[in-house]
């Protein structure tokens, strides 16, 4: 996915860049950068890759060559950011969160008309150069983010920083989230509300779909109201989201409490204990838990002062290891026990495959999974979750295959009511060797967000979302 953070400041604001910027590693991956105004110098950026390090290792040693009172940071699940650039609106710096589908068609159009596209990485055009090329089509900011969001399939926000401030910038849909922050002489504007706590800044205000606002030292001014029609992924909460994080005003670990307890509402299955899978299905199994009044422990505890996100190594045989070894299994917890295990999804289910053989070589005498969202049945479009070679590597239609021989309509498979649903649930739960499998219905999920359906995209398991 990635994550930003900007702060414009009437003081020094290389420190709250730094850390404001750190708070957003969950979100990604593969690069980071900042950039600063630096006084009497102009644009000072810095970009590291994330593979083998985390961000503050990378970049702790640079910060005394830093100074300003503008600046940004970016955690990148792809590109290397940010991106410089000098144009008919003037020098700016910009950094995104976005997923282009049509990368390829834009910068086709590019090359037929003479453009030249510098900013290559592994082989591919960088999205963020792509998004501002299509900003300085037009005479102002604003006119060329609305081109931005006229031109692309996907998903895109963004902010910019110039010499009179940062743009902030939200998906034409509202996708992914944007947020301001305020403290004494200083506004910061970021992509997760956990990142203001500790920096000093107290939440001031969410931009909506495709708003477009301008922050300086004195406060924020709205260039572009936001649109009516709302499409915030469902996975910022499930997921995504750190814990303490809001989305519309709505906070991750509460809405995870609210998703375990449905669960719970809905499971006949007696057992021992519940455990979460950290990190994320630990805020699912205490909801769980609490409302099923059995006790909760830790059958798994992670161990992470050497081991990085599974998801973080580029290889998927990487990534199975670092998700094994990072998970240690209890014996003494687990022996002879009925375990009710909470996580956040299943995607190909390599890793829970995996945590199955440990438990039932640790003497669990019952496992049973219960998952905090739906079957995953559609590859993501507009982020860069569940994403695979192919769809068929998706649990649920690999499944599916398995079943009939061939592809099937996808629709009743999403039907917590069908038999066809139940079917695919118990291949699942063979293939996995559960002893039993629930899926979060999707109402359920809704409901325990708190939005209307119509305004939560919910594409990867019933298909339904728009441009």
């Amino acid at each position: 996915m990635g994550g930003f953070f900007g702060v414009i400041s009437k003081t020094e604001c290389v420190g709250d860049v730094f850390y404001g910027t750190d708070y957003h590693s969950h979100l990604g991956t593969k690069r980071a950068g900042m950039v600063f105004i630096v006084p009497g110098k102009g644009f000072r950026r810095s970009i590291h890759s994330l593979e083998n390090a985390y961000f503050r290792s990378k970049f702790e040693d640079e910060l005394d060559g830093f100074s300003g009172n503008s600046g940004m940071g970016v955690i990148s699940d792809t590109d290397p950011q940010p991106i410089l650039f000098n144009s008919h609106l003037g020098r700016f710096a910009i950094v995104t969160v976005c997923r282009i589908l049509n990368l390829s068609d834009l910068e086709s159009r590019f090359l037929s008309m003479k453009r030249h596209l510098t900013e290559n990485f592994e082989g591919n055009i960088n999205p963020t150069e792509i998004v501002a090329n299509l900003i300085c089509e037009k005479d102002d900011f604003v006119s060329g983010i609305e081109n931005v969001f006229n031109n692309i399939k996907g998903s895109c926000s963004m902010l910019i920083l110039t010499d009179d401030g940062i743009i902030a910038v939200r998906d034409k849909l509202g996708r992914t989230p944007v947020v301001i922050g305020k403290k004494n002489n200083a506004w910061a504007v970021a992509s997760e509300s956990c990142s203001f706590p500790n920096t000093g800044f107290e939440l001031e205000y969410y931009l909506g779909p495709g708003e477009i606002v301008h922050l300086t030292n004195d406060g924020f001014t709205q260039l572009k109201k936001p649109g009516e029609k709302m499409q915030i992924c469902a996975f910022l909460w499930v997921y995504f989201g750190y814990p303490p994080s809001y989305y519309e005003g709505i906070n991750v670990d509460e809405c995870r409490y609210k998703c375990g307890a449905f669960l719970a509402r809905r499971d006949p299955v007696k057992a021992d204990f519940v455990c979460g899978i950290p990190d994320s299905g630990v805020g699912h199994a205490m909801g769980y838990c609490n409302e099923k009044r059995i006790p909760y422990k830790r059958a798994y505890s992670k161990y992470t002062p050497t081991w990085p996100r599974s998801f973080m190594p580029q290889n998927q045989g990487q990534r199975d290891l670092v998700a094994k070894m990072k998970l240690i299994p209890n014996k003494a917890v687990i022996d002879g026990q009925k375990i009710i295990f909470l996580d956040d999804s299943i995607v190909r289910g390599t890793q829970l495959k995996d945590s199955t053989i440990d438990l039932r070589k640790s003497g669990a005498s019952e496992v049973h999974m219960r998952i905090a969202c739906p079957p995953l049945l559609y590859p993501c479009e507009f982020l860069n979750f569940s994403q695979s070679r192919t769809p068929l590597e998706l649990a649920g239609r690999k499944a599916i295959v398995q079943m009939n021989g061939t592809e099937a309509d996808l629709k009743e498979y999403s039907d917590p009511d069908s038999e066809k649903y139940n079917k695919m649930t118990r291949k699942i739960a063979e293939n996995l060797d559960l002893d039993s499998l629930i899926y979060q219905r999707l109402d359920d999920l809704v409901t325990a967000i708190g939005l209307p359906k119509e305004k939560v995209c919910t594409h990867c398991w019933d298909g339904t979302s728009y441009f």
